[in-house]
């Protein structure tokens, strides 16, 4: 690896980690057009290459998410290993097409990621106003409450009465006693069952089913062997449709099951000798440094504006690398 090339894979490599981070995924999309075109890598390196920073990102990626219980680790790794038989048919199936048509495939496949995180970025920006929404509506519900608590109407003078009288009344006070403590107990019994389900990655109300899950396995692991990339914007919604994941849960375990994937593709790749791990090395460290000034970014730039800038990188790329080998085919 030349001085050259060593400099320009620095900020190869903190882009994509960047984006990596500040996205939570399609940053490793970047990863080939950029050791075609920028460091000279063919089209079949590449793809097997990009999944070396595929597989770092992932780890990283899986640590932080680990650490906050957010990985189901038996349904990953289960799904994983389901899809190592198509990573193994993507990689060989990779080696064995023309590079041009390899890299016209790659653009349309860049297109489908720029549309799908438009996609889930408008999504997320409808259920934050939703949200937001909701939480308005239940404050302005809210009774109002001074300091020692729930503020009640006054009662008319009319009602009030005699001493003698106010025996009838504790009757209907222990009714309102016992009415309040039997809310007391549903509530506290829906948070437990809630609970209950959430750490069931809510397998009591999702029906799996084998073959479904079998198919969808092996296409994620087919689309990771092929093109090398992570495919977490295939991986997440899988997880969710197949598996009744939640939506924080399913970007966890998405992270396993992209490292099992990316492994056995590479593994694959591994004894062709055409991987430059020097570079590879090179970055994917950078990349893994990227990843971490990423997450600071997310937190102060709306989440809207990043996915938009990325979609519009990323359709600029496609149909640049369109333009490039379309015509060559």
């Amino acid at each position: 690896m030349s001085v050259l090339t060593a400099v320009t894979a620095l900020p190869c490599g903190l882009l994509i980690g960047l984006l990596l981070g500040a996205l939570g995924g399609g940053g490793s999309v970047l990863a080939v057009p950029a050791l075609v075109y920028l460091l000279g890598q063919s089209p079949h390196a590449a793809t097997a290459g990009a999944l070396v920073v595929v597989a770092v990102g992932a780890v990283s990626g899986l640590v932080c998410h680990a650490r906050a219980g957010r990985v189901r680790w038996v349904a990953g790794a289960a799904f994983g290993a389901l899809g190592t038989a198509g990573s193994f048919t993507g990689s060989r199936w990779s080696a064995s097409v023309n590079a041009g048509v390899l890299m016209a495939a790659f653009s349309g496949l860049m297109l489908v990621v720029a549309v799908g995180m438009v996609m889930r970025g408008n999504r997320g920006d409808r259920d934050g106003r939703r949200a937001a929404a909701e939480e308005t509506g239940a404050v302005a519900a809210a009774p109002a409450t001074g300091a020692a608590g729930p503020v009640r109407p006054a009662e008319p003078e009319r009602s009030r009465r005699p001493e003698r009288s106010e025996e009838p009344e504790r009757p209907r006070e222990r009714a309102t006693w016992a009415v309040s403590l039997w809310d007391a107990v549903r509530t506290s019994s829906g948070r437990r069952t809630a609970a209950r389900a959430s750490r069931g990655s809510g397998a009591g109300s999702h029906r799996t089913r084998p073959l479904r899950t079998v198919v969808t396995a092996s296409a994620v692991g087919l689309l990771t062997g092929f093109f090398g990339v992570g495919g977490g914007f295939v991986v997440v919604p899988a997880l969710t449709l197949v598996l009744g994941l939640e939506m924080p849960v399913a970007v966890g375990t998405s992270l396993l099951v992209i490292l099992i994937n990316s492994g056995a593709a590479l593994a694959t790749r591994a004894g062709t000798g055409s991987l430059d791990w020097p570079l590879l090395a090179t970055l994917a460290a950078c990349a893994a440094a990227g990843s971490s000034l990423g997450n600071r970014l997310a937190g102060r730039l709306r989440p809207q504006t990043l996915t938009t800038s990325f979609a519009a990188l990323v359709t600029v790329l496609a149909l640049a690398m369109a333009a490039t080998t379309l015509p060559s085919l």
